[in-house]
């Protein structure tokens, strides 16, 4: 008994340990490196189903990398092995080759006789099957191997089942990452490099260009080259010390907004009462709701407020433009579909709100309610 007690305090240790691997496939391959260990055989493996009849992933332990490089190629869930991964049930065996079930071994693979597998279960979903072959005194597996590799299967189980989960948070965590970054380079970068676009396409238009104009152009270039070194790097320390009206004057220069167009701002000359990533993503939101003034409604006059109230902060931006039907948004090409929804889920990360009230041929405001208390 006080062995059976050891053993199990042994694959529980050996399982955390398996668990801090870099990878699934470390984890399985530890796994296997356990199983082998506990009821001392030759060979041991540790596979995952693909969901299809297939394999996923094939560990091993107690071939050397040669004799596995000469079979050339991973199981494919025949013979025993898919045996296992059907029936979900534990099968030992004292001779492999006398079971229906087997189809012989690849050419170079070692032979083997004795046979325990286990699948590995937590509820009804099978994370895995574990194949032991030929313990090393020459004796069948027993009754107290099957109890071990069963105990062992069922810590398995949930250690297979953190480590995907752990990787697919990781995956998910990588979109997130994409996500936001693009939703930056639309509503900062791409913003930009459009004002300039219209700058240099007005001044193409003219038969004369003013040198003042293209330091404009130019300072505009060299302002973009520095937003994009800034979210790289995710710097904005300048912009940190900015206040409400000074961001929102930065961002109507960094858009290049034409002459034509007369943008009046009401905003204090004040600290925003925001962390500073928080007032970042309000700053992006102005700025896609004034490019998409400028870019689509073609308004000849935009109005931008904001006000503070004692539990929310809130920004107004109305142009005199032709307006849109919301349910053409995104049907078309250069839509405001894209900018729309970046603007929605930056205002819903802080538990805000974004109200777009426009008519085709009368204008647009939207409205941005953002809670202080964040």
């Amino acid at each position: 008994m006080t062995e059976i007690l050891h053993q199990l305090n042994d694959i529980a240790h050996a399982v955390l340990t398996a668990a801090e691997a870099s990878d699934v496939e470390d984890t399985l391959q530890q796994i296997a490196s356990v199983g082998r260990d506990l009821v001392k055989c030759r060979y041991a493996a540790l596979g995952v189903p693909d969901g299809s009849g297939s394999l996923r992933y094939f560990m091993t332990d107690g071939m050397d990398a040669a004799t596995i490089a000469h079979i050339g190629h991973l199981p494919h869930g025949h013979g025993l092995i898919g045996e296992i991964m059907r029936q979900r049930q534990t099968l030992m065996l004292e001779d492999m080759s006398t079971h229906p079930s087997s189809v012989g071994f690849p050419q170079h693979h070692p032979e083997m006789v004795t046979f325990l597998g286990v699948p590995v279960i937590l509820g009804q979903q099978m994370f895995g099957m574990m194949y032991l072959c030929d313990r090393i005194d020459g004796m069948p597996f027993d009754s107290n191997d099957r109890m071990l590799i069963e105990t062992l299967a069922g810590y398995a189980a949930l250690t297979i089942a953190n480590v995907e989960m752990s990787t697919q948070h990781q995956r998910l965590k990588l979109l997130e990452q994409r996500e936001t970054i693009g939703m930056e380079l639309h509503d900062g970068i791409i913003q930009s490099l459009y004002g300039l676009g219209m700058q240099v396409e007005i001044m193409r238009q003219r038969d004369t260009i003013e040198g003042s104009e293209l330091d404009t152009v130019i300072d505009g270039l060299n302002d973009t080259i520095e937003d994009i070194r800034s979210y790289i790097m995710k710097l904005r320390a300048t912009e940190k010390r900015q206040t409400i009206r000074q961001r929102i004057e930065h961002i109507k220069k960094r858009l290049l907004v034409p002459e034509t167009v007369d943008v009046i701002i009401n905003a204090p000359d004040t600290v925003p009462p925001f962390p500073f990533n928080v007032f970042e993503s309000i700053g992006l939101i102005i700025n896609e709701a004034l490019s998409n003034a400028v870019r689509h409604a073609q308004a000849t006059s935009i109005y931008i407020e904001t006000q503070e109230t004692d539990d929310t902060f809130i920004i107004i931006i109305k142009d005199n433009g032709i307006g849109f039907a919301p349910q053409d948004v995104g049907t078309n090409s250069g839509s405001t579909g894209l900018g729309l929804r970046n603007m929605r889920y930056r205002a819903r990360l802080y538990g805000g709100n974004i109200d777009v009230d426009t008519i085709a041929g009368q204008g647009t405001t939207v409205t941005v309610t953002i809670p202080l208390q964040i």
